[in-house]
């Protein structure tokens, strides 16, 4: 490897990923807090990580080498000043001065070494983790109930949104939700600090400091021409048309950006939770993105015949057209998730049905409890790794939305 950033498609060899392994924050859900911190429901943690655990060895058993968030970002904190401006930032952020308590934070965290700062950071402050003196007598009456002065980020099984390589590059991305947004800081950390970024002259195409939403659940790369990346819930036109415009101007391999729009609903959420690429010319889909007669709204976003970085635009609303013309393909063939049945497919999308990982041209990791997408992907000559779902998928999010590729193969 040359770069340590290189991902030119959805579905070449896999070969370097990163994972968060769920953690203690996932403990320090209750279900007063759960729509703040965006969850459903409250995984079991043993039972989580054994998942988990399990998702991460399919992944080394197939030659994936397999990266962790929470030890990169210690690892990229391991010098003290670095570790104390990271500390001072996230506290911004996360508006963590609740009665003066900015300093007092900083000065508990810092008393840590970095694995465990890291940690705690992660799994969020509970006000009785530190003594009494830190509130005023006032507040101490007047007492508003809520248990934290740093909220915890169980989102961080999902590396898939905080950042995305597209090329040899990132976005770092502005996330929607305020229970995520200081999720990308780790990656801006570590790309910065990290001995295996730091130096290596990774573009970074969007960066978190931008004004609109964009996460990376809606970012495929289907090849080393083309990028989609859904117009959703989670992520605006404006963020990617700035995108485009980035990736048009600072490298010449992209040539195009199909804007996909979808339901903006939690249920669809990103475009990776509906549709994703299973091989060359094979691609998931759930039925209720289509219109009636299969039309959508796609917007083919090029390059400008002029020389001033202007766009050109063409709307279009028919995928599979959509699709040969962009990947230079004689056919394609739509996997509708759930076999297209209206009930089995709507069940199946909940649990994450069209949410596949590709780790090589036609071989895909799957939640096991979508039996019938499943089959049906068999049915089509896809190689189908599935992965034990219980209580990874209490997080409404599959194993595309656990991984974040940072290397993969060119397609032949």
């Amino acid at each position: 490897m040359t770069t340590p950033i290189h991902v030119y498609s959805e579905i070449g060899t896999l070969k370097t990923v990163m994972l968060k392994r769920p953690g203690r924050e996932l403990e320090n859900l209750t279900p007063e807090y759960l729509g703040r911190l965006l969850f459903d429901d409250i995984p079991f943690l043993p039972a989580v990580q054994h998942e988990h655990d399990q998702f991460a060895e399919t992944l080394k058993e197939q030659g994936v080498e397999v990266l962790y968030l929470e030890k990169l970002a210690a690892e990229a904190l391991k010098d003290e000043s670095v570790r104390e401006r990271f500390v001072s930032e996230l506290l911004t952020e996360s508006k963590a001065d609740v009665n003066g308590a900015f300093d007092r934070l900083k000065e508990y965290l810092l008393s840590f070494d970095t694995d465990a700062m890291v940690d705690r950071v992660m799994s969020g402050i509970r006000k009785n983790e530190l003594e009494k003196g830190i509130r005023s007598q006032l507040h101490e009456m007047m007492d508003d109930h809520y248990p934290f002065y740093l909220d915890p980020m169980p989102n961080l099984y999902f590396t898939r949104d905080p950042a995305a390589a597209i090329g040899s590059g990132l976005t770092i991305n502005k996330m929607k939700e305020p229970a995520r947004r200081r999720e990308s800081l780790f990656m801006r950390y570590i790309v910065q600090h990290h001995p295996r970024f730091k130096g290596q002259d990774i573009p970074i195409w969007l960066d978190r400091d931008i004004k609109f939403n964009i996460e990376g659940g809606d970012e495929l790369v289907l090849n080393h021409e083309t990028v989609a990346i859904g117009v959703s819930e989670r992520s605006s036109a404006q963020a990617i048309e700035q995108l485009v415009r980035n990736l048009f101007k600072r490298q010449s391999q992209i040539r195009r950006v199909l804007a996909v729009e979808i339901p903006k609903t939690r249920a669809f959420m990103h475009l990776d939770t509906v549709f994703t690429m299973v091989d060359r010319d094979q691609f998931t889909i759930h039925p209720a993105i289509q219109g009636p007669e299969g039309d959508m709204r796609i917007f083919v976003l090029e390059r400008g015949k002029t020389e001033d970085g202007d766009i050109q635009i063409t709307e279009e609303h028919n995928l599979p057209d959509v699709l040969k013309k962009t990947l230079g393909l004689s056919d394609v063939n739509l996997i509708f998730c759930g076999g297209g049945d209206e009930i089995a497919s709507a069940r199946e999308q909940w649990n994450d049905g069209s949410n596949t990982l590709a780790i090589a041209p036609g071989v895909v990791v799957t939640y096991d409890r979508n039996y019938i997408s499943n089959a049906c992907l068999r049915e089509q000559g896809i190689e189908v790794i599935e992965i034990p779902s219980g209580e990874l998928s209490r997080g409404r999010g599959g194993p595309r939305c656990m991984s974040m590729p940072l290397y993969r193969e060119d397609v032949k």
